[in-house]
């Protein structure tokens, strides 16, 4: 039986997760590396580190499996994470620059204040945000001696992680990404399917550093023969949300998956149309399959599983995170306490990193249970304000969408997406049915079906869309004024916490 090797390469682990030929996990590894955080608000990985987790995960799980026979290799990755490195060597000249670091705030105020983030908006999609990895490698250029000479000389290349990965799978012979890495760079237009000549001269950032920019399932070399015993192809890539996107089988408009981790991340297929989001959505590439690139709208939650993790460390009312449900359960319906997580900020639809957490309604009776019940609703409302952001900046054709696919749901996964209070929840402030699937590696399997159907060992999107299974349906059961009040409730409590 033939086997898909599945890279996970996430913001504190890796992962190698082996499918079979029906797509089921046959085995995996997993491995934690160090966070660096040499100033406030920075913060770096090792390039090192990302690499020999990658190497010894893949064959931990090669080696629990018996030795299986792997066909192909299928990456996702932690989007927009920046590393630049030589040409020659492949030694990087600085650590990696995570996605959530934000020493380059200052160059984007200014860049806005010169009236250039419509620019930027027009060719990628993208608010002009230290989050994606443009400035970031200007960054890099400007701050580590002889960088910018060095790059303008061609002996300097950048990737976002899944080209790093790429360049040591395969000893140096391919500088590739596909397109939904490439549209998260700031550089990529979107429309044209080509980087931006305009964006890059503005940055100071030379072309040559830029990696080839391919299908999601296509050719991105072979293996190194030293690594598992002998050469194999390298047939997938797609970020990680945009891998969920694919694994959760969002083939079609209207379809929308939400992945509930530390933060939340939805997104809405919108076809082969780019919609240009009026309320402070993102527009990008869900999956471009035989050179034909299928668009989402994205909307960014900060905090989602991460609220639960407070309530563990922070005010440590519970022991463990699967506690809360049982504690929310419990919670006095006569109180209405809500809190708004902003503990680093409010994502989309709002981007305002400045405002901070707050807790409304409290009494002297507010205790662990409405405090849980609090947090995890939280989640709910949040992807609601994403959802009612789509729908307005989709007008007429949300509904349509709606109407014309009898799976326009929303299907939900990550660690978070186990909890029934949470997800019933969702489904009742939304108004809609929440599919949770059978199983919840949906980012996995996302990148290991792009290798798998590339290999021909894998179905097409549309027996995939007939595969996918459906492991909890929760349907709305809030009356329709009910379910408004409480949201408006919701919208006057951020209205306050915006306003601190």
């Amino acid at each position: 039986m033939r086997h898909i090797l599945a890279i996970d390469q996430g913001t504190t682990s890796t992962r190698a997760v082996l499918f079979d030929e029906k797509m089921r996990i046959k085995a995996s590894a997993q491995e934690e590396f160090a966070q660096h955080f040499p100033a406030s608000g920075w913060v770096e990985h090792d390039p090192s580190d990302l690499w020999s987790t990658t190497a010894a995960t893949c064959r931990a799980a090669i080696e629990r499996a018996g030795g299986a026979e792997i066909a192909a290799i299928g990456i996702t990755n932690q989007r927009e994470t920046t590393l630049v490195w030589e040409r020659a060597s492949g030694r990087p000249i600085h650590n990696a620059i995570v996605w959530q670091d934000r020493r380059t705030a200052d160059l984007c105020r200014r860049l806005k204040a010169e009236g250039f983030e419509e620019t930027v908006t027009d060719r990628t999609g993208l608010l002009l945000d230290p989050y994606f990895s443009a400035t970031k490698i200007a960054w890099i250029l400007e701050h580590v001696d002889g960088a910018r000479a060095r790059a303008e000389a061609g002996e300097l290349l950048f990737g976002t992680v899944d080209s790093w990965l790429v360049w040591n799978l395969t000893g140096g012979a391919v500088h590739a990404t596909d397109a939904t890495n490439a549209a998260r760079t700031m550089l990529y237009d979107i429309h044209k399917g080509r980087w931006s000549t305009t964006i890059c001269d503005r940055l100071g950032i030379p072309a040559a550093m830029l990696p080839e920019v391919r299908d999601c399932a296509a050719e991105f070399g072979m293996t190194r023969p030293d690594l598992f015993g002998r050469p194999i192809p390298i047939l997938g890539i797609a970020g990680d949300q945009q891998a969920a996107t694919v694994g959760q089988a969002c083939f079609r408009p209207g379809m929308m998956k939400s992945t509930y981790g530390t933060g939340c991340f939805a997104l809405l297929n919108t076809g082969d149309t780019p919609v240009r989001s009026t309320h402070r959505l993102l527009t990008t590439i869900a999956y471009q399959l035989d050179g034909k690139p299928t668009y989402a709208l994205e909307g960014s939650i900060f905090i989602a599983g991460a609220v639960v993790q407070w309530l563990r460390d922070g005010l440590m009312i519970v022991r463990e995170a699967s506690e809360t449900q049982r504690l929310a359960e419990r919670a006095d319906p006569a109180q209405e306490l809500i809190f708004v997580p902003a503990f680093t900020g409010l994502g989309a639809p709002y981007w305002n990193a400045e405002c901070r957490g707050a807790v409304f309604g409290l009494t002297r009776g507010s205790g662990p249970a409405e405090f849980a019940r609090a947090a995890l609703e939280s989640v709910g409302f949040q992807t609601r304000d994403l959802l009612d952001a789509m729908r307005a900046d989709m007008g007429g054709r949300f509904e349509t969408a709606m109407r014309d696919s009898p799976d326009a749901i929303l299907r939900v996964d990550g660690g978070m997406s186990a909890s029934d209070y949470a997800m019933q929840f969702l489904s009742d402030i939304i108004g809609a049915p929440v599919d949770r699937p059978q199983g919840l590696e949906t980012t996995a399997l996302g990148a290991a079906w792009l290798a798998g159907h590339r290999a021909g060992i894998y179905p097409d999107a549309e027996r995939l869309s007939e595969d996918w299974t459906c492991g909890t349906r929760f349907t709305p059961s809030l009356p329709t004024a009910l379910r408004e009040t409480r949201h408006a409730a919701w919208r006057r409590a951020v209205e306050a916490t915006l306003s601190v």
